[in-house]
């Protein structure tokens, strides 16, 4: 029997692997979960992703692009220095939060199982790197990370209680870091 031409297949597995964890949570993550919802054979899993966490690293990959595309279009360079970059960080976390939460939660879910796997850890580091050259354009090196860092603070915060996101509270505090 010919093979089936699917060049969309690895794409699907690594979506249904997104939509898995945002359901099931990383636990409920198997190559035989994510065929299922893919609704592919088990070996088409296994061929594109012999392990589960280079799955999961492609499930990251994806889910930190979705944050860094917003991140580049909501935070413009602004060289001249005009702008306030709190308003602009405090509103790209608004639009992140306002959206699906469970997508938010996935990656952080995502983020985080690189605790107990380092092969997610690159992928994690990255994001991470990224987002501070980014905020570095508009402050300092430094002040950038500790802004990453209170950003992340602040979504994890409103992720664990169930709260609503209070842009007027991010924008206060994001601004007490900023020289």
């Amino acid at each position: 029997m010919p093979r089936r031409h699917d060049p969309e297949r690895r794409q699907r597995i690594i979506d249904a692997a997104i939509r898995v964890v945002g359901s099931k949570g990383i636990a409920g993550l198997s190559h035989r979960t994510v065929a299922a919802e893919a609704d592919v054979p088990l070996g088409s899993t296994t061929y594109h992703f012999a392990t589960l966490e280079e799955l999961m690293v492609a499930a990251l990959r994806q889910a930190n692009e979705g944050y860094a595309k917003v991140l580049a279009e909501r935070l413009p360079e602004d060289k001249d220095g005009r702008g306030d970059l709190a308003t602009d960080l405090a509103r790209v976390l608004g639009e992140w939060l306002s959206g699906d939460r469970t997508g938010v939660e996935l990656e952080y879910e995502l983020y985080l199982a690189a605790l107990r796997r380092p092969a997610l850890r690159p992928v994690a580091a990255e994001w991470t790197e990224e987002a501070a050259v980014r905020i570095a354009r508009r402050t300092d090196a430094v002040t950038a990370r500790a802004l990453l860092a209170l950003m992340d603070g602040i979504c994890l915060q409103v992720l664990l209680t169930g709260g609503s996101y209070d842009e007027g509270y991010a924008r206060a505090v994001l601004a007490r870091v900023i020289p």
